[in-house]
């Protein structure tokens, strides 16, 4: 693997804002105890033919006592620095001007905490580049382990063509926030201008797994050594590079991922269905009803589907409804079921909604603002869904949580129930029916999230030969028809058990925070 960051240690200088004591040693350099800038950018060329140099490096980062450029800037208000960012680019243009090839002379220096007095670190190569004054940002790039809370890495300008990020600032361009590997590897971004993709690929080759995630927008990155954390998890690092200036010319990040096509995926052989373990089995009879003492008649099985309601989603509600009550923070989390619980240790990721109707992500890389439509996987082999409200729902709720493994229940035929925070049926579904997800104001004593938007009886359903018959309970009680794809249908405010709803297969009653969906 080439070296694309050079980062060295000059050591003790007697004074760091000195140009020529950073620059070269006095005297030969033959004799010198240790090399200096000079030295380092001579052995160290950017492209040689044989022996000889053809061009040099001519972007510098110099790297002082935190201590040294905090005082010059209180003192001189940065004069020093800029003197020898100055006198090392002039010093630099007069020793290698022939090396040059036209690219401009850039040193930044800043300060590092770690150096002690006198100590002086550079860093260059490859994949280091300035920015022009006044050079606008072309991409930038983000991680994040869960999907959720993204952490800024860098910004990637027009002419800067590669860009390493790894386990921290000495090997790399820049360091990851979070990065999971250790030492090993590091990615590899490849910016060749505005009419081509960005190209991802990670250094080297066979240290990582590097995917293309285009529903999501992002790369995931995995060892190949299979590596895991504590809880049993693949580590992973999700990369995302989001177009500064998109424009009608330039192609977004997203084109330069190497999906494999579809001829080039391998066939697989598809696995017989298995039955659903809540189909039962009734003979369907083939012939005529057997006599009396004779043979038993040739009849074969079919299943047949017994009803159920399932919890499809979680509808996040506007607690800016119910500030009256005490309420400020409902928090949701989802365990690796993706079964909804209290907020915990064990949750992979969670979902906030406060009194300001504002949505965050939750996850243990910390929190972050988010807004309905997104998409999250937090675990591999799964996607959270949370979509947005149909405008007629949007006065009560911020989002819909689509769970991917929805919890249901069965349902007897040929009875009428209700549904409501004193009824027992489909309590088992009532996932948020305790104080731990609600986070009341001081003083206000605890109480079940639940009680936000669901009567005691809400409403009442009974299974019909075409649907589900659904009436309206409670006068208070606000009830909205979805479709299969979730989509708004209708708001349900006359059924009666008299003249009740008709409710679809396979369509959504919302109830409180309850998104249920009814099957045949």
């Amino acid at each position: 693997m080439p070296v694309y960051v050079q980062h060295e240690v000059l050591g003790k200088v007697g004074d760091v804002f000195d140009a020529h004591a950073i620059w070269q040693a006095p005297g030969l350099a033959l004799f010198a105890r240790r090399p200096l800038l000079r030295d380092l950018l001579e052995r160290t060329p950017r492209e040689q033919r044989g022996r000889a140099a053809v061009r040099c490096f001519s972007h510098i980062t110099l790297m002082l006592p935190q201590e040294e450029v905090d005082d010059d800037r209180h003192l001189t208000r940065g004069a020093r620095v800029r003197d020898l960012a100055q006198g090392l680019a002039a010093l630099h243009q007069k020793d290698f001007g022939d090396l040059l090839q036209g690219d401009d002379v850039r040193y930044h220096v800043v300060g590092a905490d770690r150096l002690e007095p006198g100590e002086v670190e550079v860093k260059f190569g490859h994949a280091v580049y300035l920015p022009a004054a006044g050079e606008a940002v072309q991409y930038t790039v983000a991680v994040s382990r869960d999907s959720a809370v993204w952490k800024t890495v860098c910004a990637i300008y027009p002419n800067q063509r590669l860009t390493l990020i790894g386990h921290d600032e000495h090997e790399a361009t820049y360091a990851a926030p979070g990065w999971p590997f250790g030492a090993e590897g590091a990615v590899l971004l490849i910016n060749d201008g505005p009419d081509a993709p960005l190209e991802v690929q990670v250094r080297p080759k066979d240290a990582f797994d590097c995917s293309w995630d285009a529903a999501a927008g992002y790369w995931t990155i995995k060892s190949r050594r299979g590596a895991v954390d504590a809880t049993g998890a693949a580590l992973r690092l999700l990369l995302r590079v989001t177009p500064a200036r998109p424009s009608a010319t330039a192609r977004p990040p997203a084109a330069a991922a190497k999906a494999p096509s579809a001829a080039a995926r391998p066939a697989v052989w598809k696995p017989r269905a298995v039955p659903d373990p809540e189909l039962t089995a009734v003979p369907l009879a083939r012939g005529p009803a057997p006599q009396p003492g004779g043979a038993p008649p040739d009849a074969t099985y079919a299943p047949v589907p017994r009803r159920r309601v399932a919890l499809a989603a979680l509808a996040l509600p506007r607690l800016s409804r119910y500030r009256e009550t005490g309420a400020q923070v409902l928090e949701i989390g989802l365990n690796r079921a993706f079964v909804p619980a209290a907020q915990g240790a064990d949750a992979v990721i969670g979902f906030a909604v406060d009194d300001q109707d504002e949505l965050q992500a939750i996850t243990p890389a910390g929190r972050e603002r988010i807004a309905a439509p997104a998409s999250f996987s937090p675990v591999d082999g799964t996607r959270l869904e949370l979509a947005a409200c149909a405008p007629a729902l949007a006065d009560r709720y911020c989002a819909l949580l689509l769970l991917p493994q929805p919890p249901a229940l069965p349902v007897a035929p040929g009875a009428r129930f209700t549904f409501g925070r004193g009824a027992p049926m489909l309590a088992a579904l009532r996932l948020l029916d305790s104080p731990r997800f609600l986070r009341n104001a001081a003083g206000t004593p605890p109480s079940s999230a639940d009680r936000l938007g669901l009567s005691r009886d809400a409403f009442s359903f009974e299974a019909g030969p075409d649907g589900w018959l659904i009436a309206r309970l409670s006068p208070t009680q606000a009830l909205y028809h979805l479709d299969e794809h979730l989509a708004f249908v209708a708001t349900i405010d006359t059924a009666t058990p008299e003249q009740p709803y008709r409710l679809p297969a396979g369509h959504h009653l919302v109830a409180g925070h309850y998104v249920l969906r009814f099957d045949a």
